[in-house]
């Protein structure tokens, strides 16, 4: 019987990678959005689009019809007792089991939305496997490009700290590989990449790769603020980033684990890699083009 998922999250960062794994394997796939008349065609083509938006629950009956599993990741703008809702529903129709797109150190860190969501996950009787996850390399090509583009530098408050970098298309592939195949269930997995850079190693980077100097300014967490609303950013995501990038600088980001590569069965990409990938992203011209997500 062909196992069937709800995807949620598929016009985000790492869920149109999900989507696009899963699309390779011998699963009926679900994927749920809040506008499906904007999704693009790659999207499409992975699986059934369907209206589903967190903060209405009539949406949720239909996404959950018949679902064997379910990647759940949550939007930052959307309430964590909205996703605990939905995971009880999920629960109750008789869900199988989720996928939670979480983050690294989040079993302990209370401060955090998904020490709470993991924790009501846990509880339910679904099978789960928690991908906590650290800083995804496409959040330079998300909500950092037009720095990059328009004035040569990477404009983040990280300090001198190091992060241990994560490709979301390796999040993606590993995604798919929890949810289809066994060994995973009521487990956990902190994906990471093969290294560990300070940011001005990354400017290093796309400066060789680019052939145009990037600098690394290290601006203070008010300068970045600052910028961020200028922008346009909401209060809530500023705070986010405020505080990933608190904890690079802290030296919390610096982790490195197997458990990308014991997934994938390979090495999980490195930054020249992603960098070297998007390189036209990163040379094109900003004007028109959207920042972040």
């Amino acid at each position: 019987m062909t196992v069937s998922i709800l995807v949620t999250g598929a016009t985000g960062t790492v869920g149109q990678h999900v989507a696009a794994a899963l699309s390779d394997r011998d699963v009926a796939i679900t994927i749920g959005v809040r506008d499906p008349e904007t999704v693009s065609k790659e999207i499409a083509d992975a699986g059934e689009v369907i209206k589903f938006d967190f903060t209405k629950p009539e949406t949720w009956g239909r996404a959950l019809t018949d679902v064997d599993g379910v990647f759940l990741v949550r939007p930052s703008v959307v309430d964590k007792s909205k996703i605990g809702s939905f995971v009880e529903a999920a629960d109750r129709v008789g869900v199988g089991h989720i996928a939670y797109l979480s983050a690294i150190g989040a079993e302990k860190n209370v401060f955090i939305p998904h020490h709470w969501i993991e924790n009501r996950i846990v509880a339910t009787d679904m099978e789960y496997t928690l991908l906590r996850a650290s800083f995804f390399m496409q959040n330079l090509l998300e909500v950092h490009c037009r720095d990059i583009v328009e004035h040569g530098e990477i404009f983040v408050p990280a300090g001198d700290g190091k992060t241990s970098f994560v490709d979301a298309r390796d999040i993606g592939e590993a995604a798919a590989i929890v949810l289809t195949e066994s060994g995973h269930v009521n487990r956990a997995y902190d994906l990471t990449g093969p290294e560990v850079v300070d940011y001005a190693e990354v400017a290093t980077i796309f400066s060789d790769v680019l052939d145009r100097f990037i600098s690394y300014p290290n601006p203070s967490l008010l300068a970045f603020g600052r910028r961020m609303r200028r922008r346009g950013k909401p209060l809530g995501f500023i705070a986010l980033m405020c505080g990933i990038y608190t904890t690079a600088r802290l030296g919390l980001a610096a982790r490195v684990t197997d458990d990308s590569r014991k997934l994938l069965g390979r090495r999980p990409r490195r930054m020249r890699t992603f960098v070297e990938d998007h390189a036209d992203d990163f040379r094109v011209d900003y004007r028109g083009r959207e920042s972040g997500r």
